[in-house]
């Protein structure tokens, strides 16, 4: 019998951190938004309504903040770090997808955004 499953969203994660390769970026510090799609195992939490067996979308944004600290060069490390970090602490999660958005990335011209998605699974 497969496990039922989940998912959570959580949309939107605002951010001032200092990822980037060129050292302005990591001294000045840019605007960020995460997001995030997360698949996990139904267990017993519905039954019991017991959000201690959940994966908790407050705890959720917590490991994404102190992820968020971590100074990185890449957007792609910073998305590898948060998939890390959530399947560490909630092993339950079957699937997550992070996206991680820089706004207005100084690349020479208007630019609005520039994101990366990545997929990590447990």
């Amino acid at each position: 019998m497969v496990a039922e499953r989940y998912t959570i969203e959580l949309e939107g994660l605002d951010f001032q951190a200092f990822h980037g390769c060129y050292e302005l970026e990591q001294q000045t510090g840019s605007h960020f938004e995460v997001s995030l799609r997360i698949t996990t195992e139904l267990g017993t939490v519905a039954e019991d309504d017991d959000v201690t067996k959940a994966v908790n979308y407050l705890t959720v944004y917590e490991v994404v903040r102190e992820q968020m600290q971590r100074t990185q060069c890449t957007i792609e490390r910073v998305a590898k770090n948060i998939i890390d970090a959530l399947h560490l602490r909630f092993p339950q999660i079957c699937e997550t997808e992070c996206r991680v958005t820089k706004i207005a990335p100084p690349l020479g011209g208007k630019v609005a955004r520039v994101s990366v998605i990545l997929r990590g699974q447990n």
